[in-house]
């Protein structure tokens, strides 16, 4: 056809998200919350079904207030989306210009190179160590190649990994001053390990860092594209004069606000969650397998390339047993699977899974 789209755009790969369990199978590939989402939250859902001939508030009010009531943040502040990779993108949209840079970590989160992409501006990967984001190697490359936006999960997806705020704070303090550091906090209610530290204070003390949030992992919210972000006036300003004007449906508001202050079902998801994730580790590590130490909702499993023992070969076994988990290509990790937490029976026949793949 004559109609052509802007240069760049019939390059770039469409997100290929975790595959659908076929029935009788279980979903263990996209980091699914296994106990589901809050029942208030489930509720509040369905309340809202009388009331969908109505606009949602364009604002988002009510969901913010909740949020910055919760989190003790200013709800001024706060840009709610349908789920943080709108806001990912919403930021790109913003900020980036043909031939701009974007800088990410070595397995960075695959929406990162999207973002840059669909803005026409170049994508450039920091080597990581031990798949850990190495902030003198972020350094090091916007060095080299210049930044507009430096994206970091902490923690981070595929891997599981994470930094210490001290190295967050020192990666800001090195960037150049008109280089924005976006940081997605997906995963962050997960962590409680000595040295994380809350990343919302350094949205306080710099005009140029933004932190993206979700209600999809630990929430259990994915199917309704619910995120927020909160980041300096200024920035938060410019994100909602490219933002739609209803981004954020109704029964996703109410949804959110009942998710966000059941504080319950989040420490239930959690205390689910540290549980699996340790046997997970313990067990598979124990088939002889390398397993990389995960603070999120999954594990990072590597297998031998070759013989019959493939991370592919893997996934195709454990798809004959009803196990439907995440392989990496995209990633550059073809050697690795991504397992999600799932409920107990679930985590077990992984394990035995996998006993019987790798005939231990």
């Amino acid at each position: 056809m004559t109609l052509q789209p802007r240069p760049g755009l019939l390059d770039i790969k469409p997100y290929v998200p975790g595959a659908a369990a076929p029935k009788g199978s279980v979903k263990l590939s996209s980091n699914e919350n296994a106990l589901g989402c809050s029942p208030k939250a489930a509720e509040a859902f369905k309340d809202a079904a009388d009331k969908l001939h109505v606009y949602p508030d364009g604002g988002a009010t009510k969901l913010r207030d909740a949020i910055a009531q919760e989190e003790k943040l200013d709800a001024a502040r706060i840009v709610c989306g349908a789920g943080s990779d709108e806001l990912l993108q919403l930021i790109g949209k913003a900020y980036l210009d043909p031939g701009d840079t974007v800088v990410q970590t070595e397995y960075g989160f695959l929406v990162y190179r999207l973002v840059a992409l669909q803005s026409g501006a170049n994508i450039v990967s920091a080597p990581e160590r031990n798949y850990t984001a190495d902030v003198d190697a972020i350094l090091a490359t916007v060095k080299e190649h210049g930044a507009k936006i430096v994206f970091l999960a902490n923690p981070n997806n595929p891997t599981g990994t994470w930094i210490k705020g001290g190295e967050v704070r020192r990666l800001r303090e090195s960037l150049p001053e008109d280089t924005l550091l976006v940081l997605d906090g997906a995963y962050e209610e997960f962590v409680d390990a000595p040295g994380y530290e809350n990343p919302m204070d350094l949205v306080d003390a710099y005009e140029n860092v933004v932190v993206t949030r979700t209600f999809s992992k630990i929430h259990g919210l994915a199917g309704l594209r619910l995120g927020w972000m909160y980041g300096p006036k200024e920035i938060v300003d410019v994100i909602h004069r490219v933002r739609g004007p209803f981004n954020v449906n109704l029964p996703a508001i109410e949804a959110g606000v009942a998710a966000i202050k059941d504080r319950a079902f989040l420490k239930k998801s959690k205390d689910h969650n540290d549980r699996w994730v340790a046997y997970l580790t313990q067990q598979i590590g124990g088939l002889g397998l390398e397993v990389t130490p995960s603070v999120c909702n999954f594990v990072l499993v590597h297998f031998p390339p070759g013989s019959g023992k493939s991370a592919d070969d893997a996934a195709a076994f454990l798809a004959q047993k009803g196990l439907i988990v995440r392989p990496l290509q995209p990633y550059g990790l073809p050697d690795a699977l991504r397992i999600s937490i799932g409920l107990e029976d679930d985590n077990r026949r992984v394990v035995d899974a996998l006993r019987d793949f790798v005939g231990a």
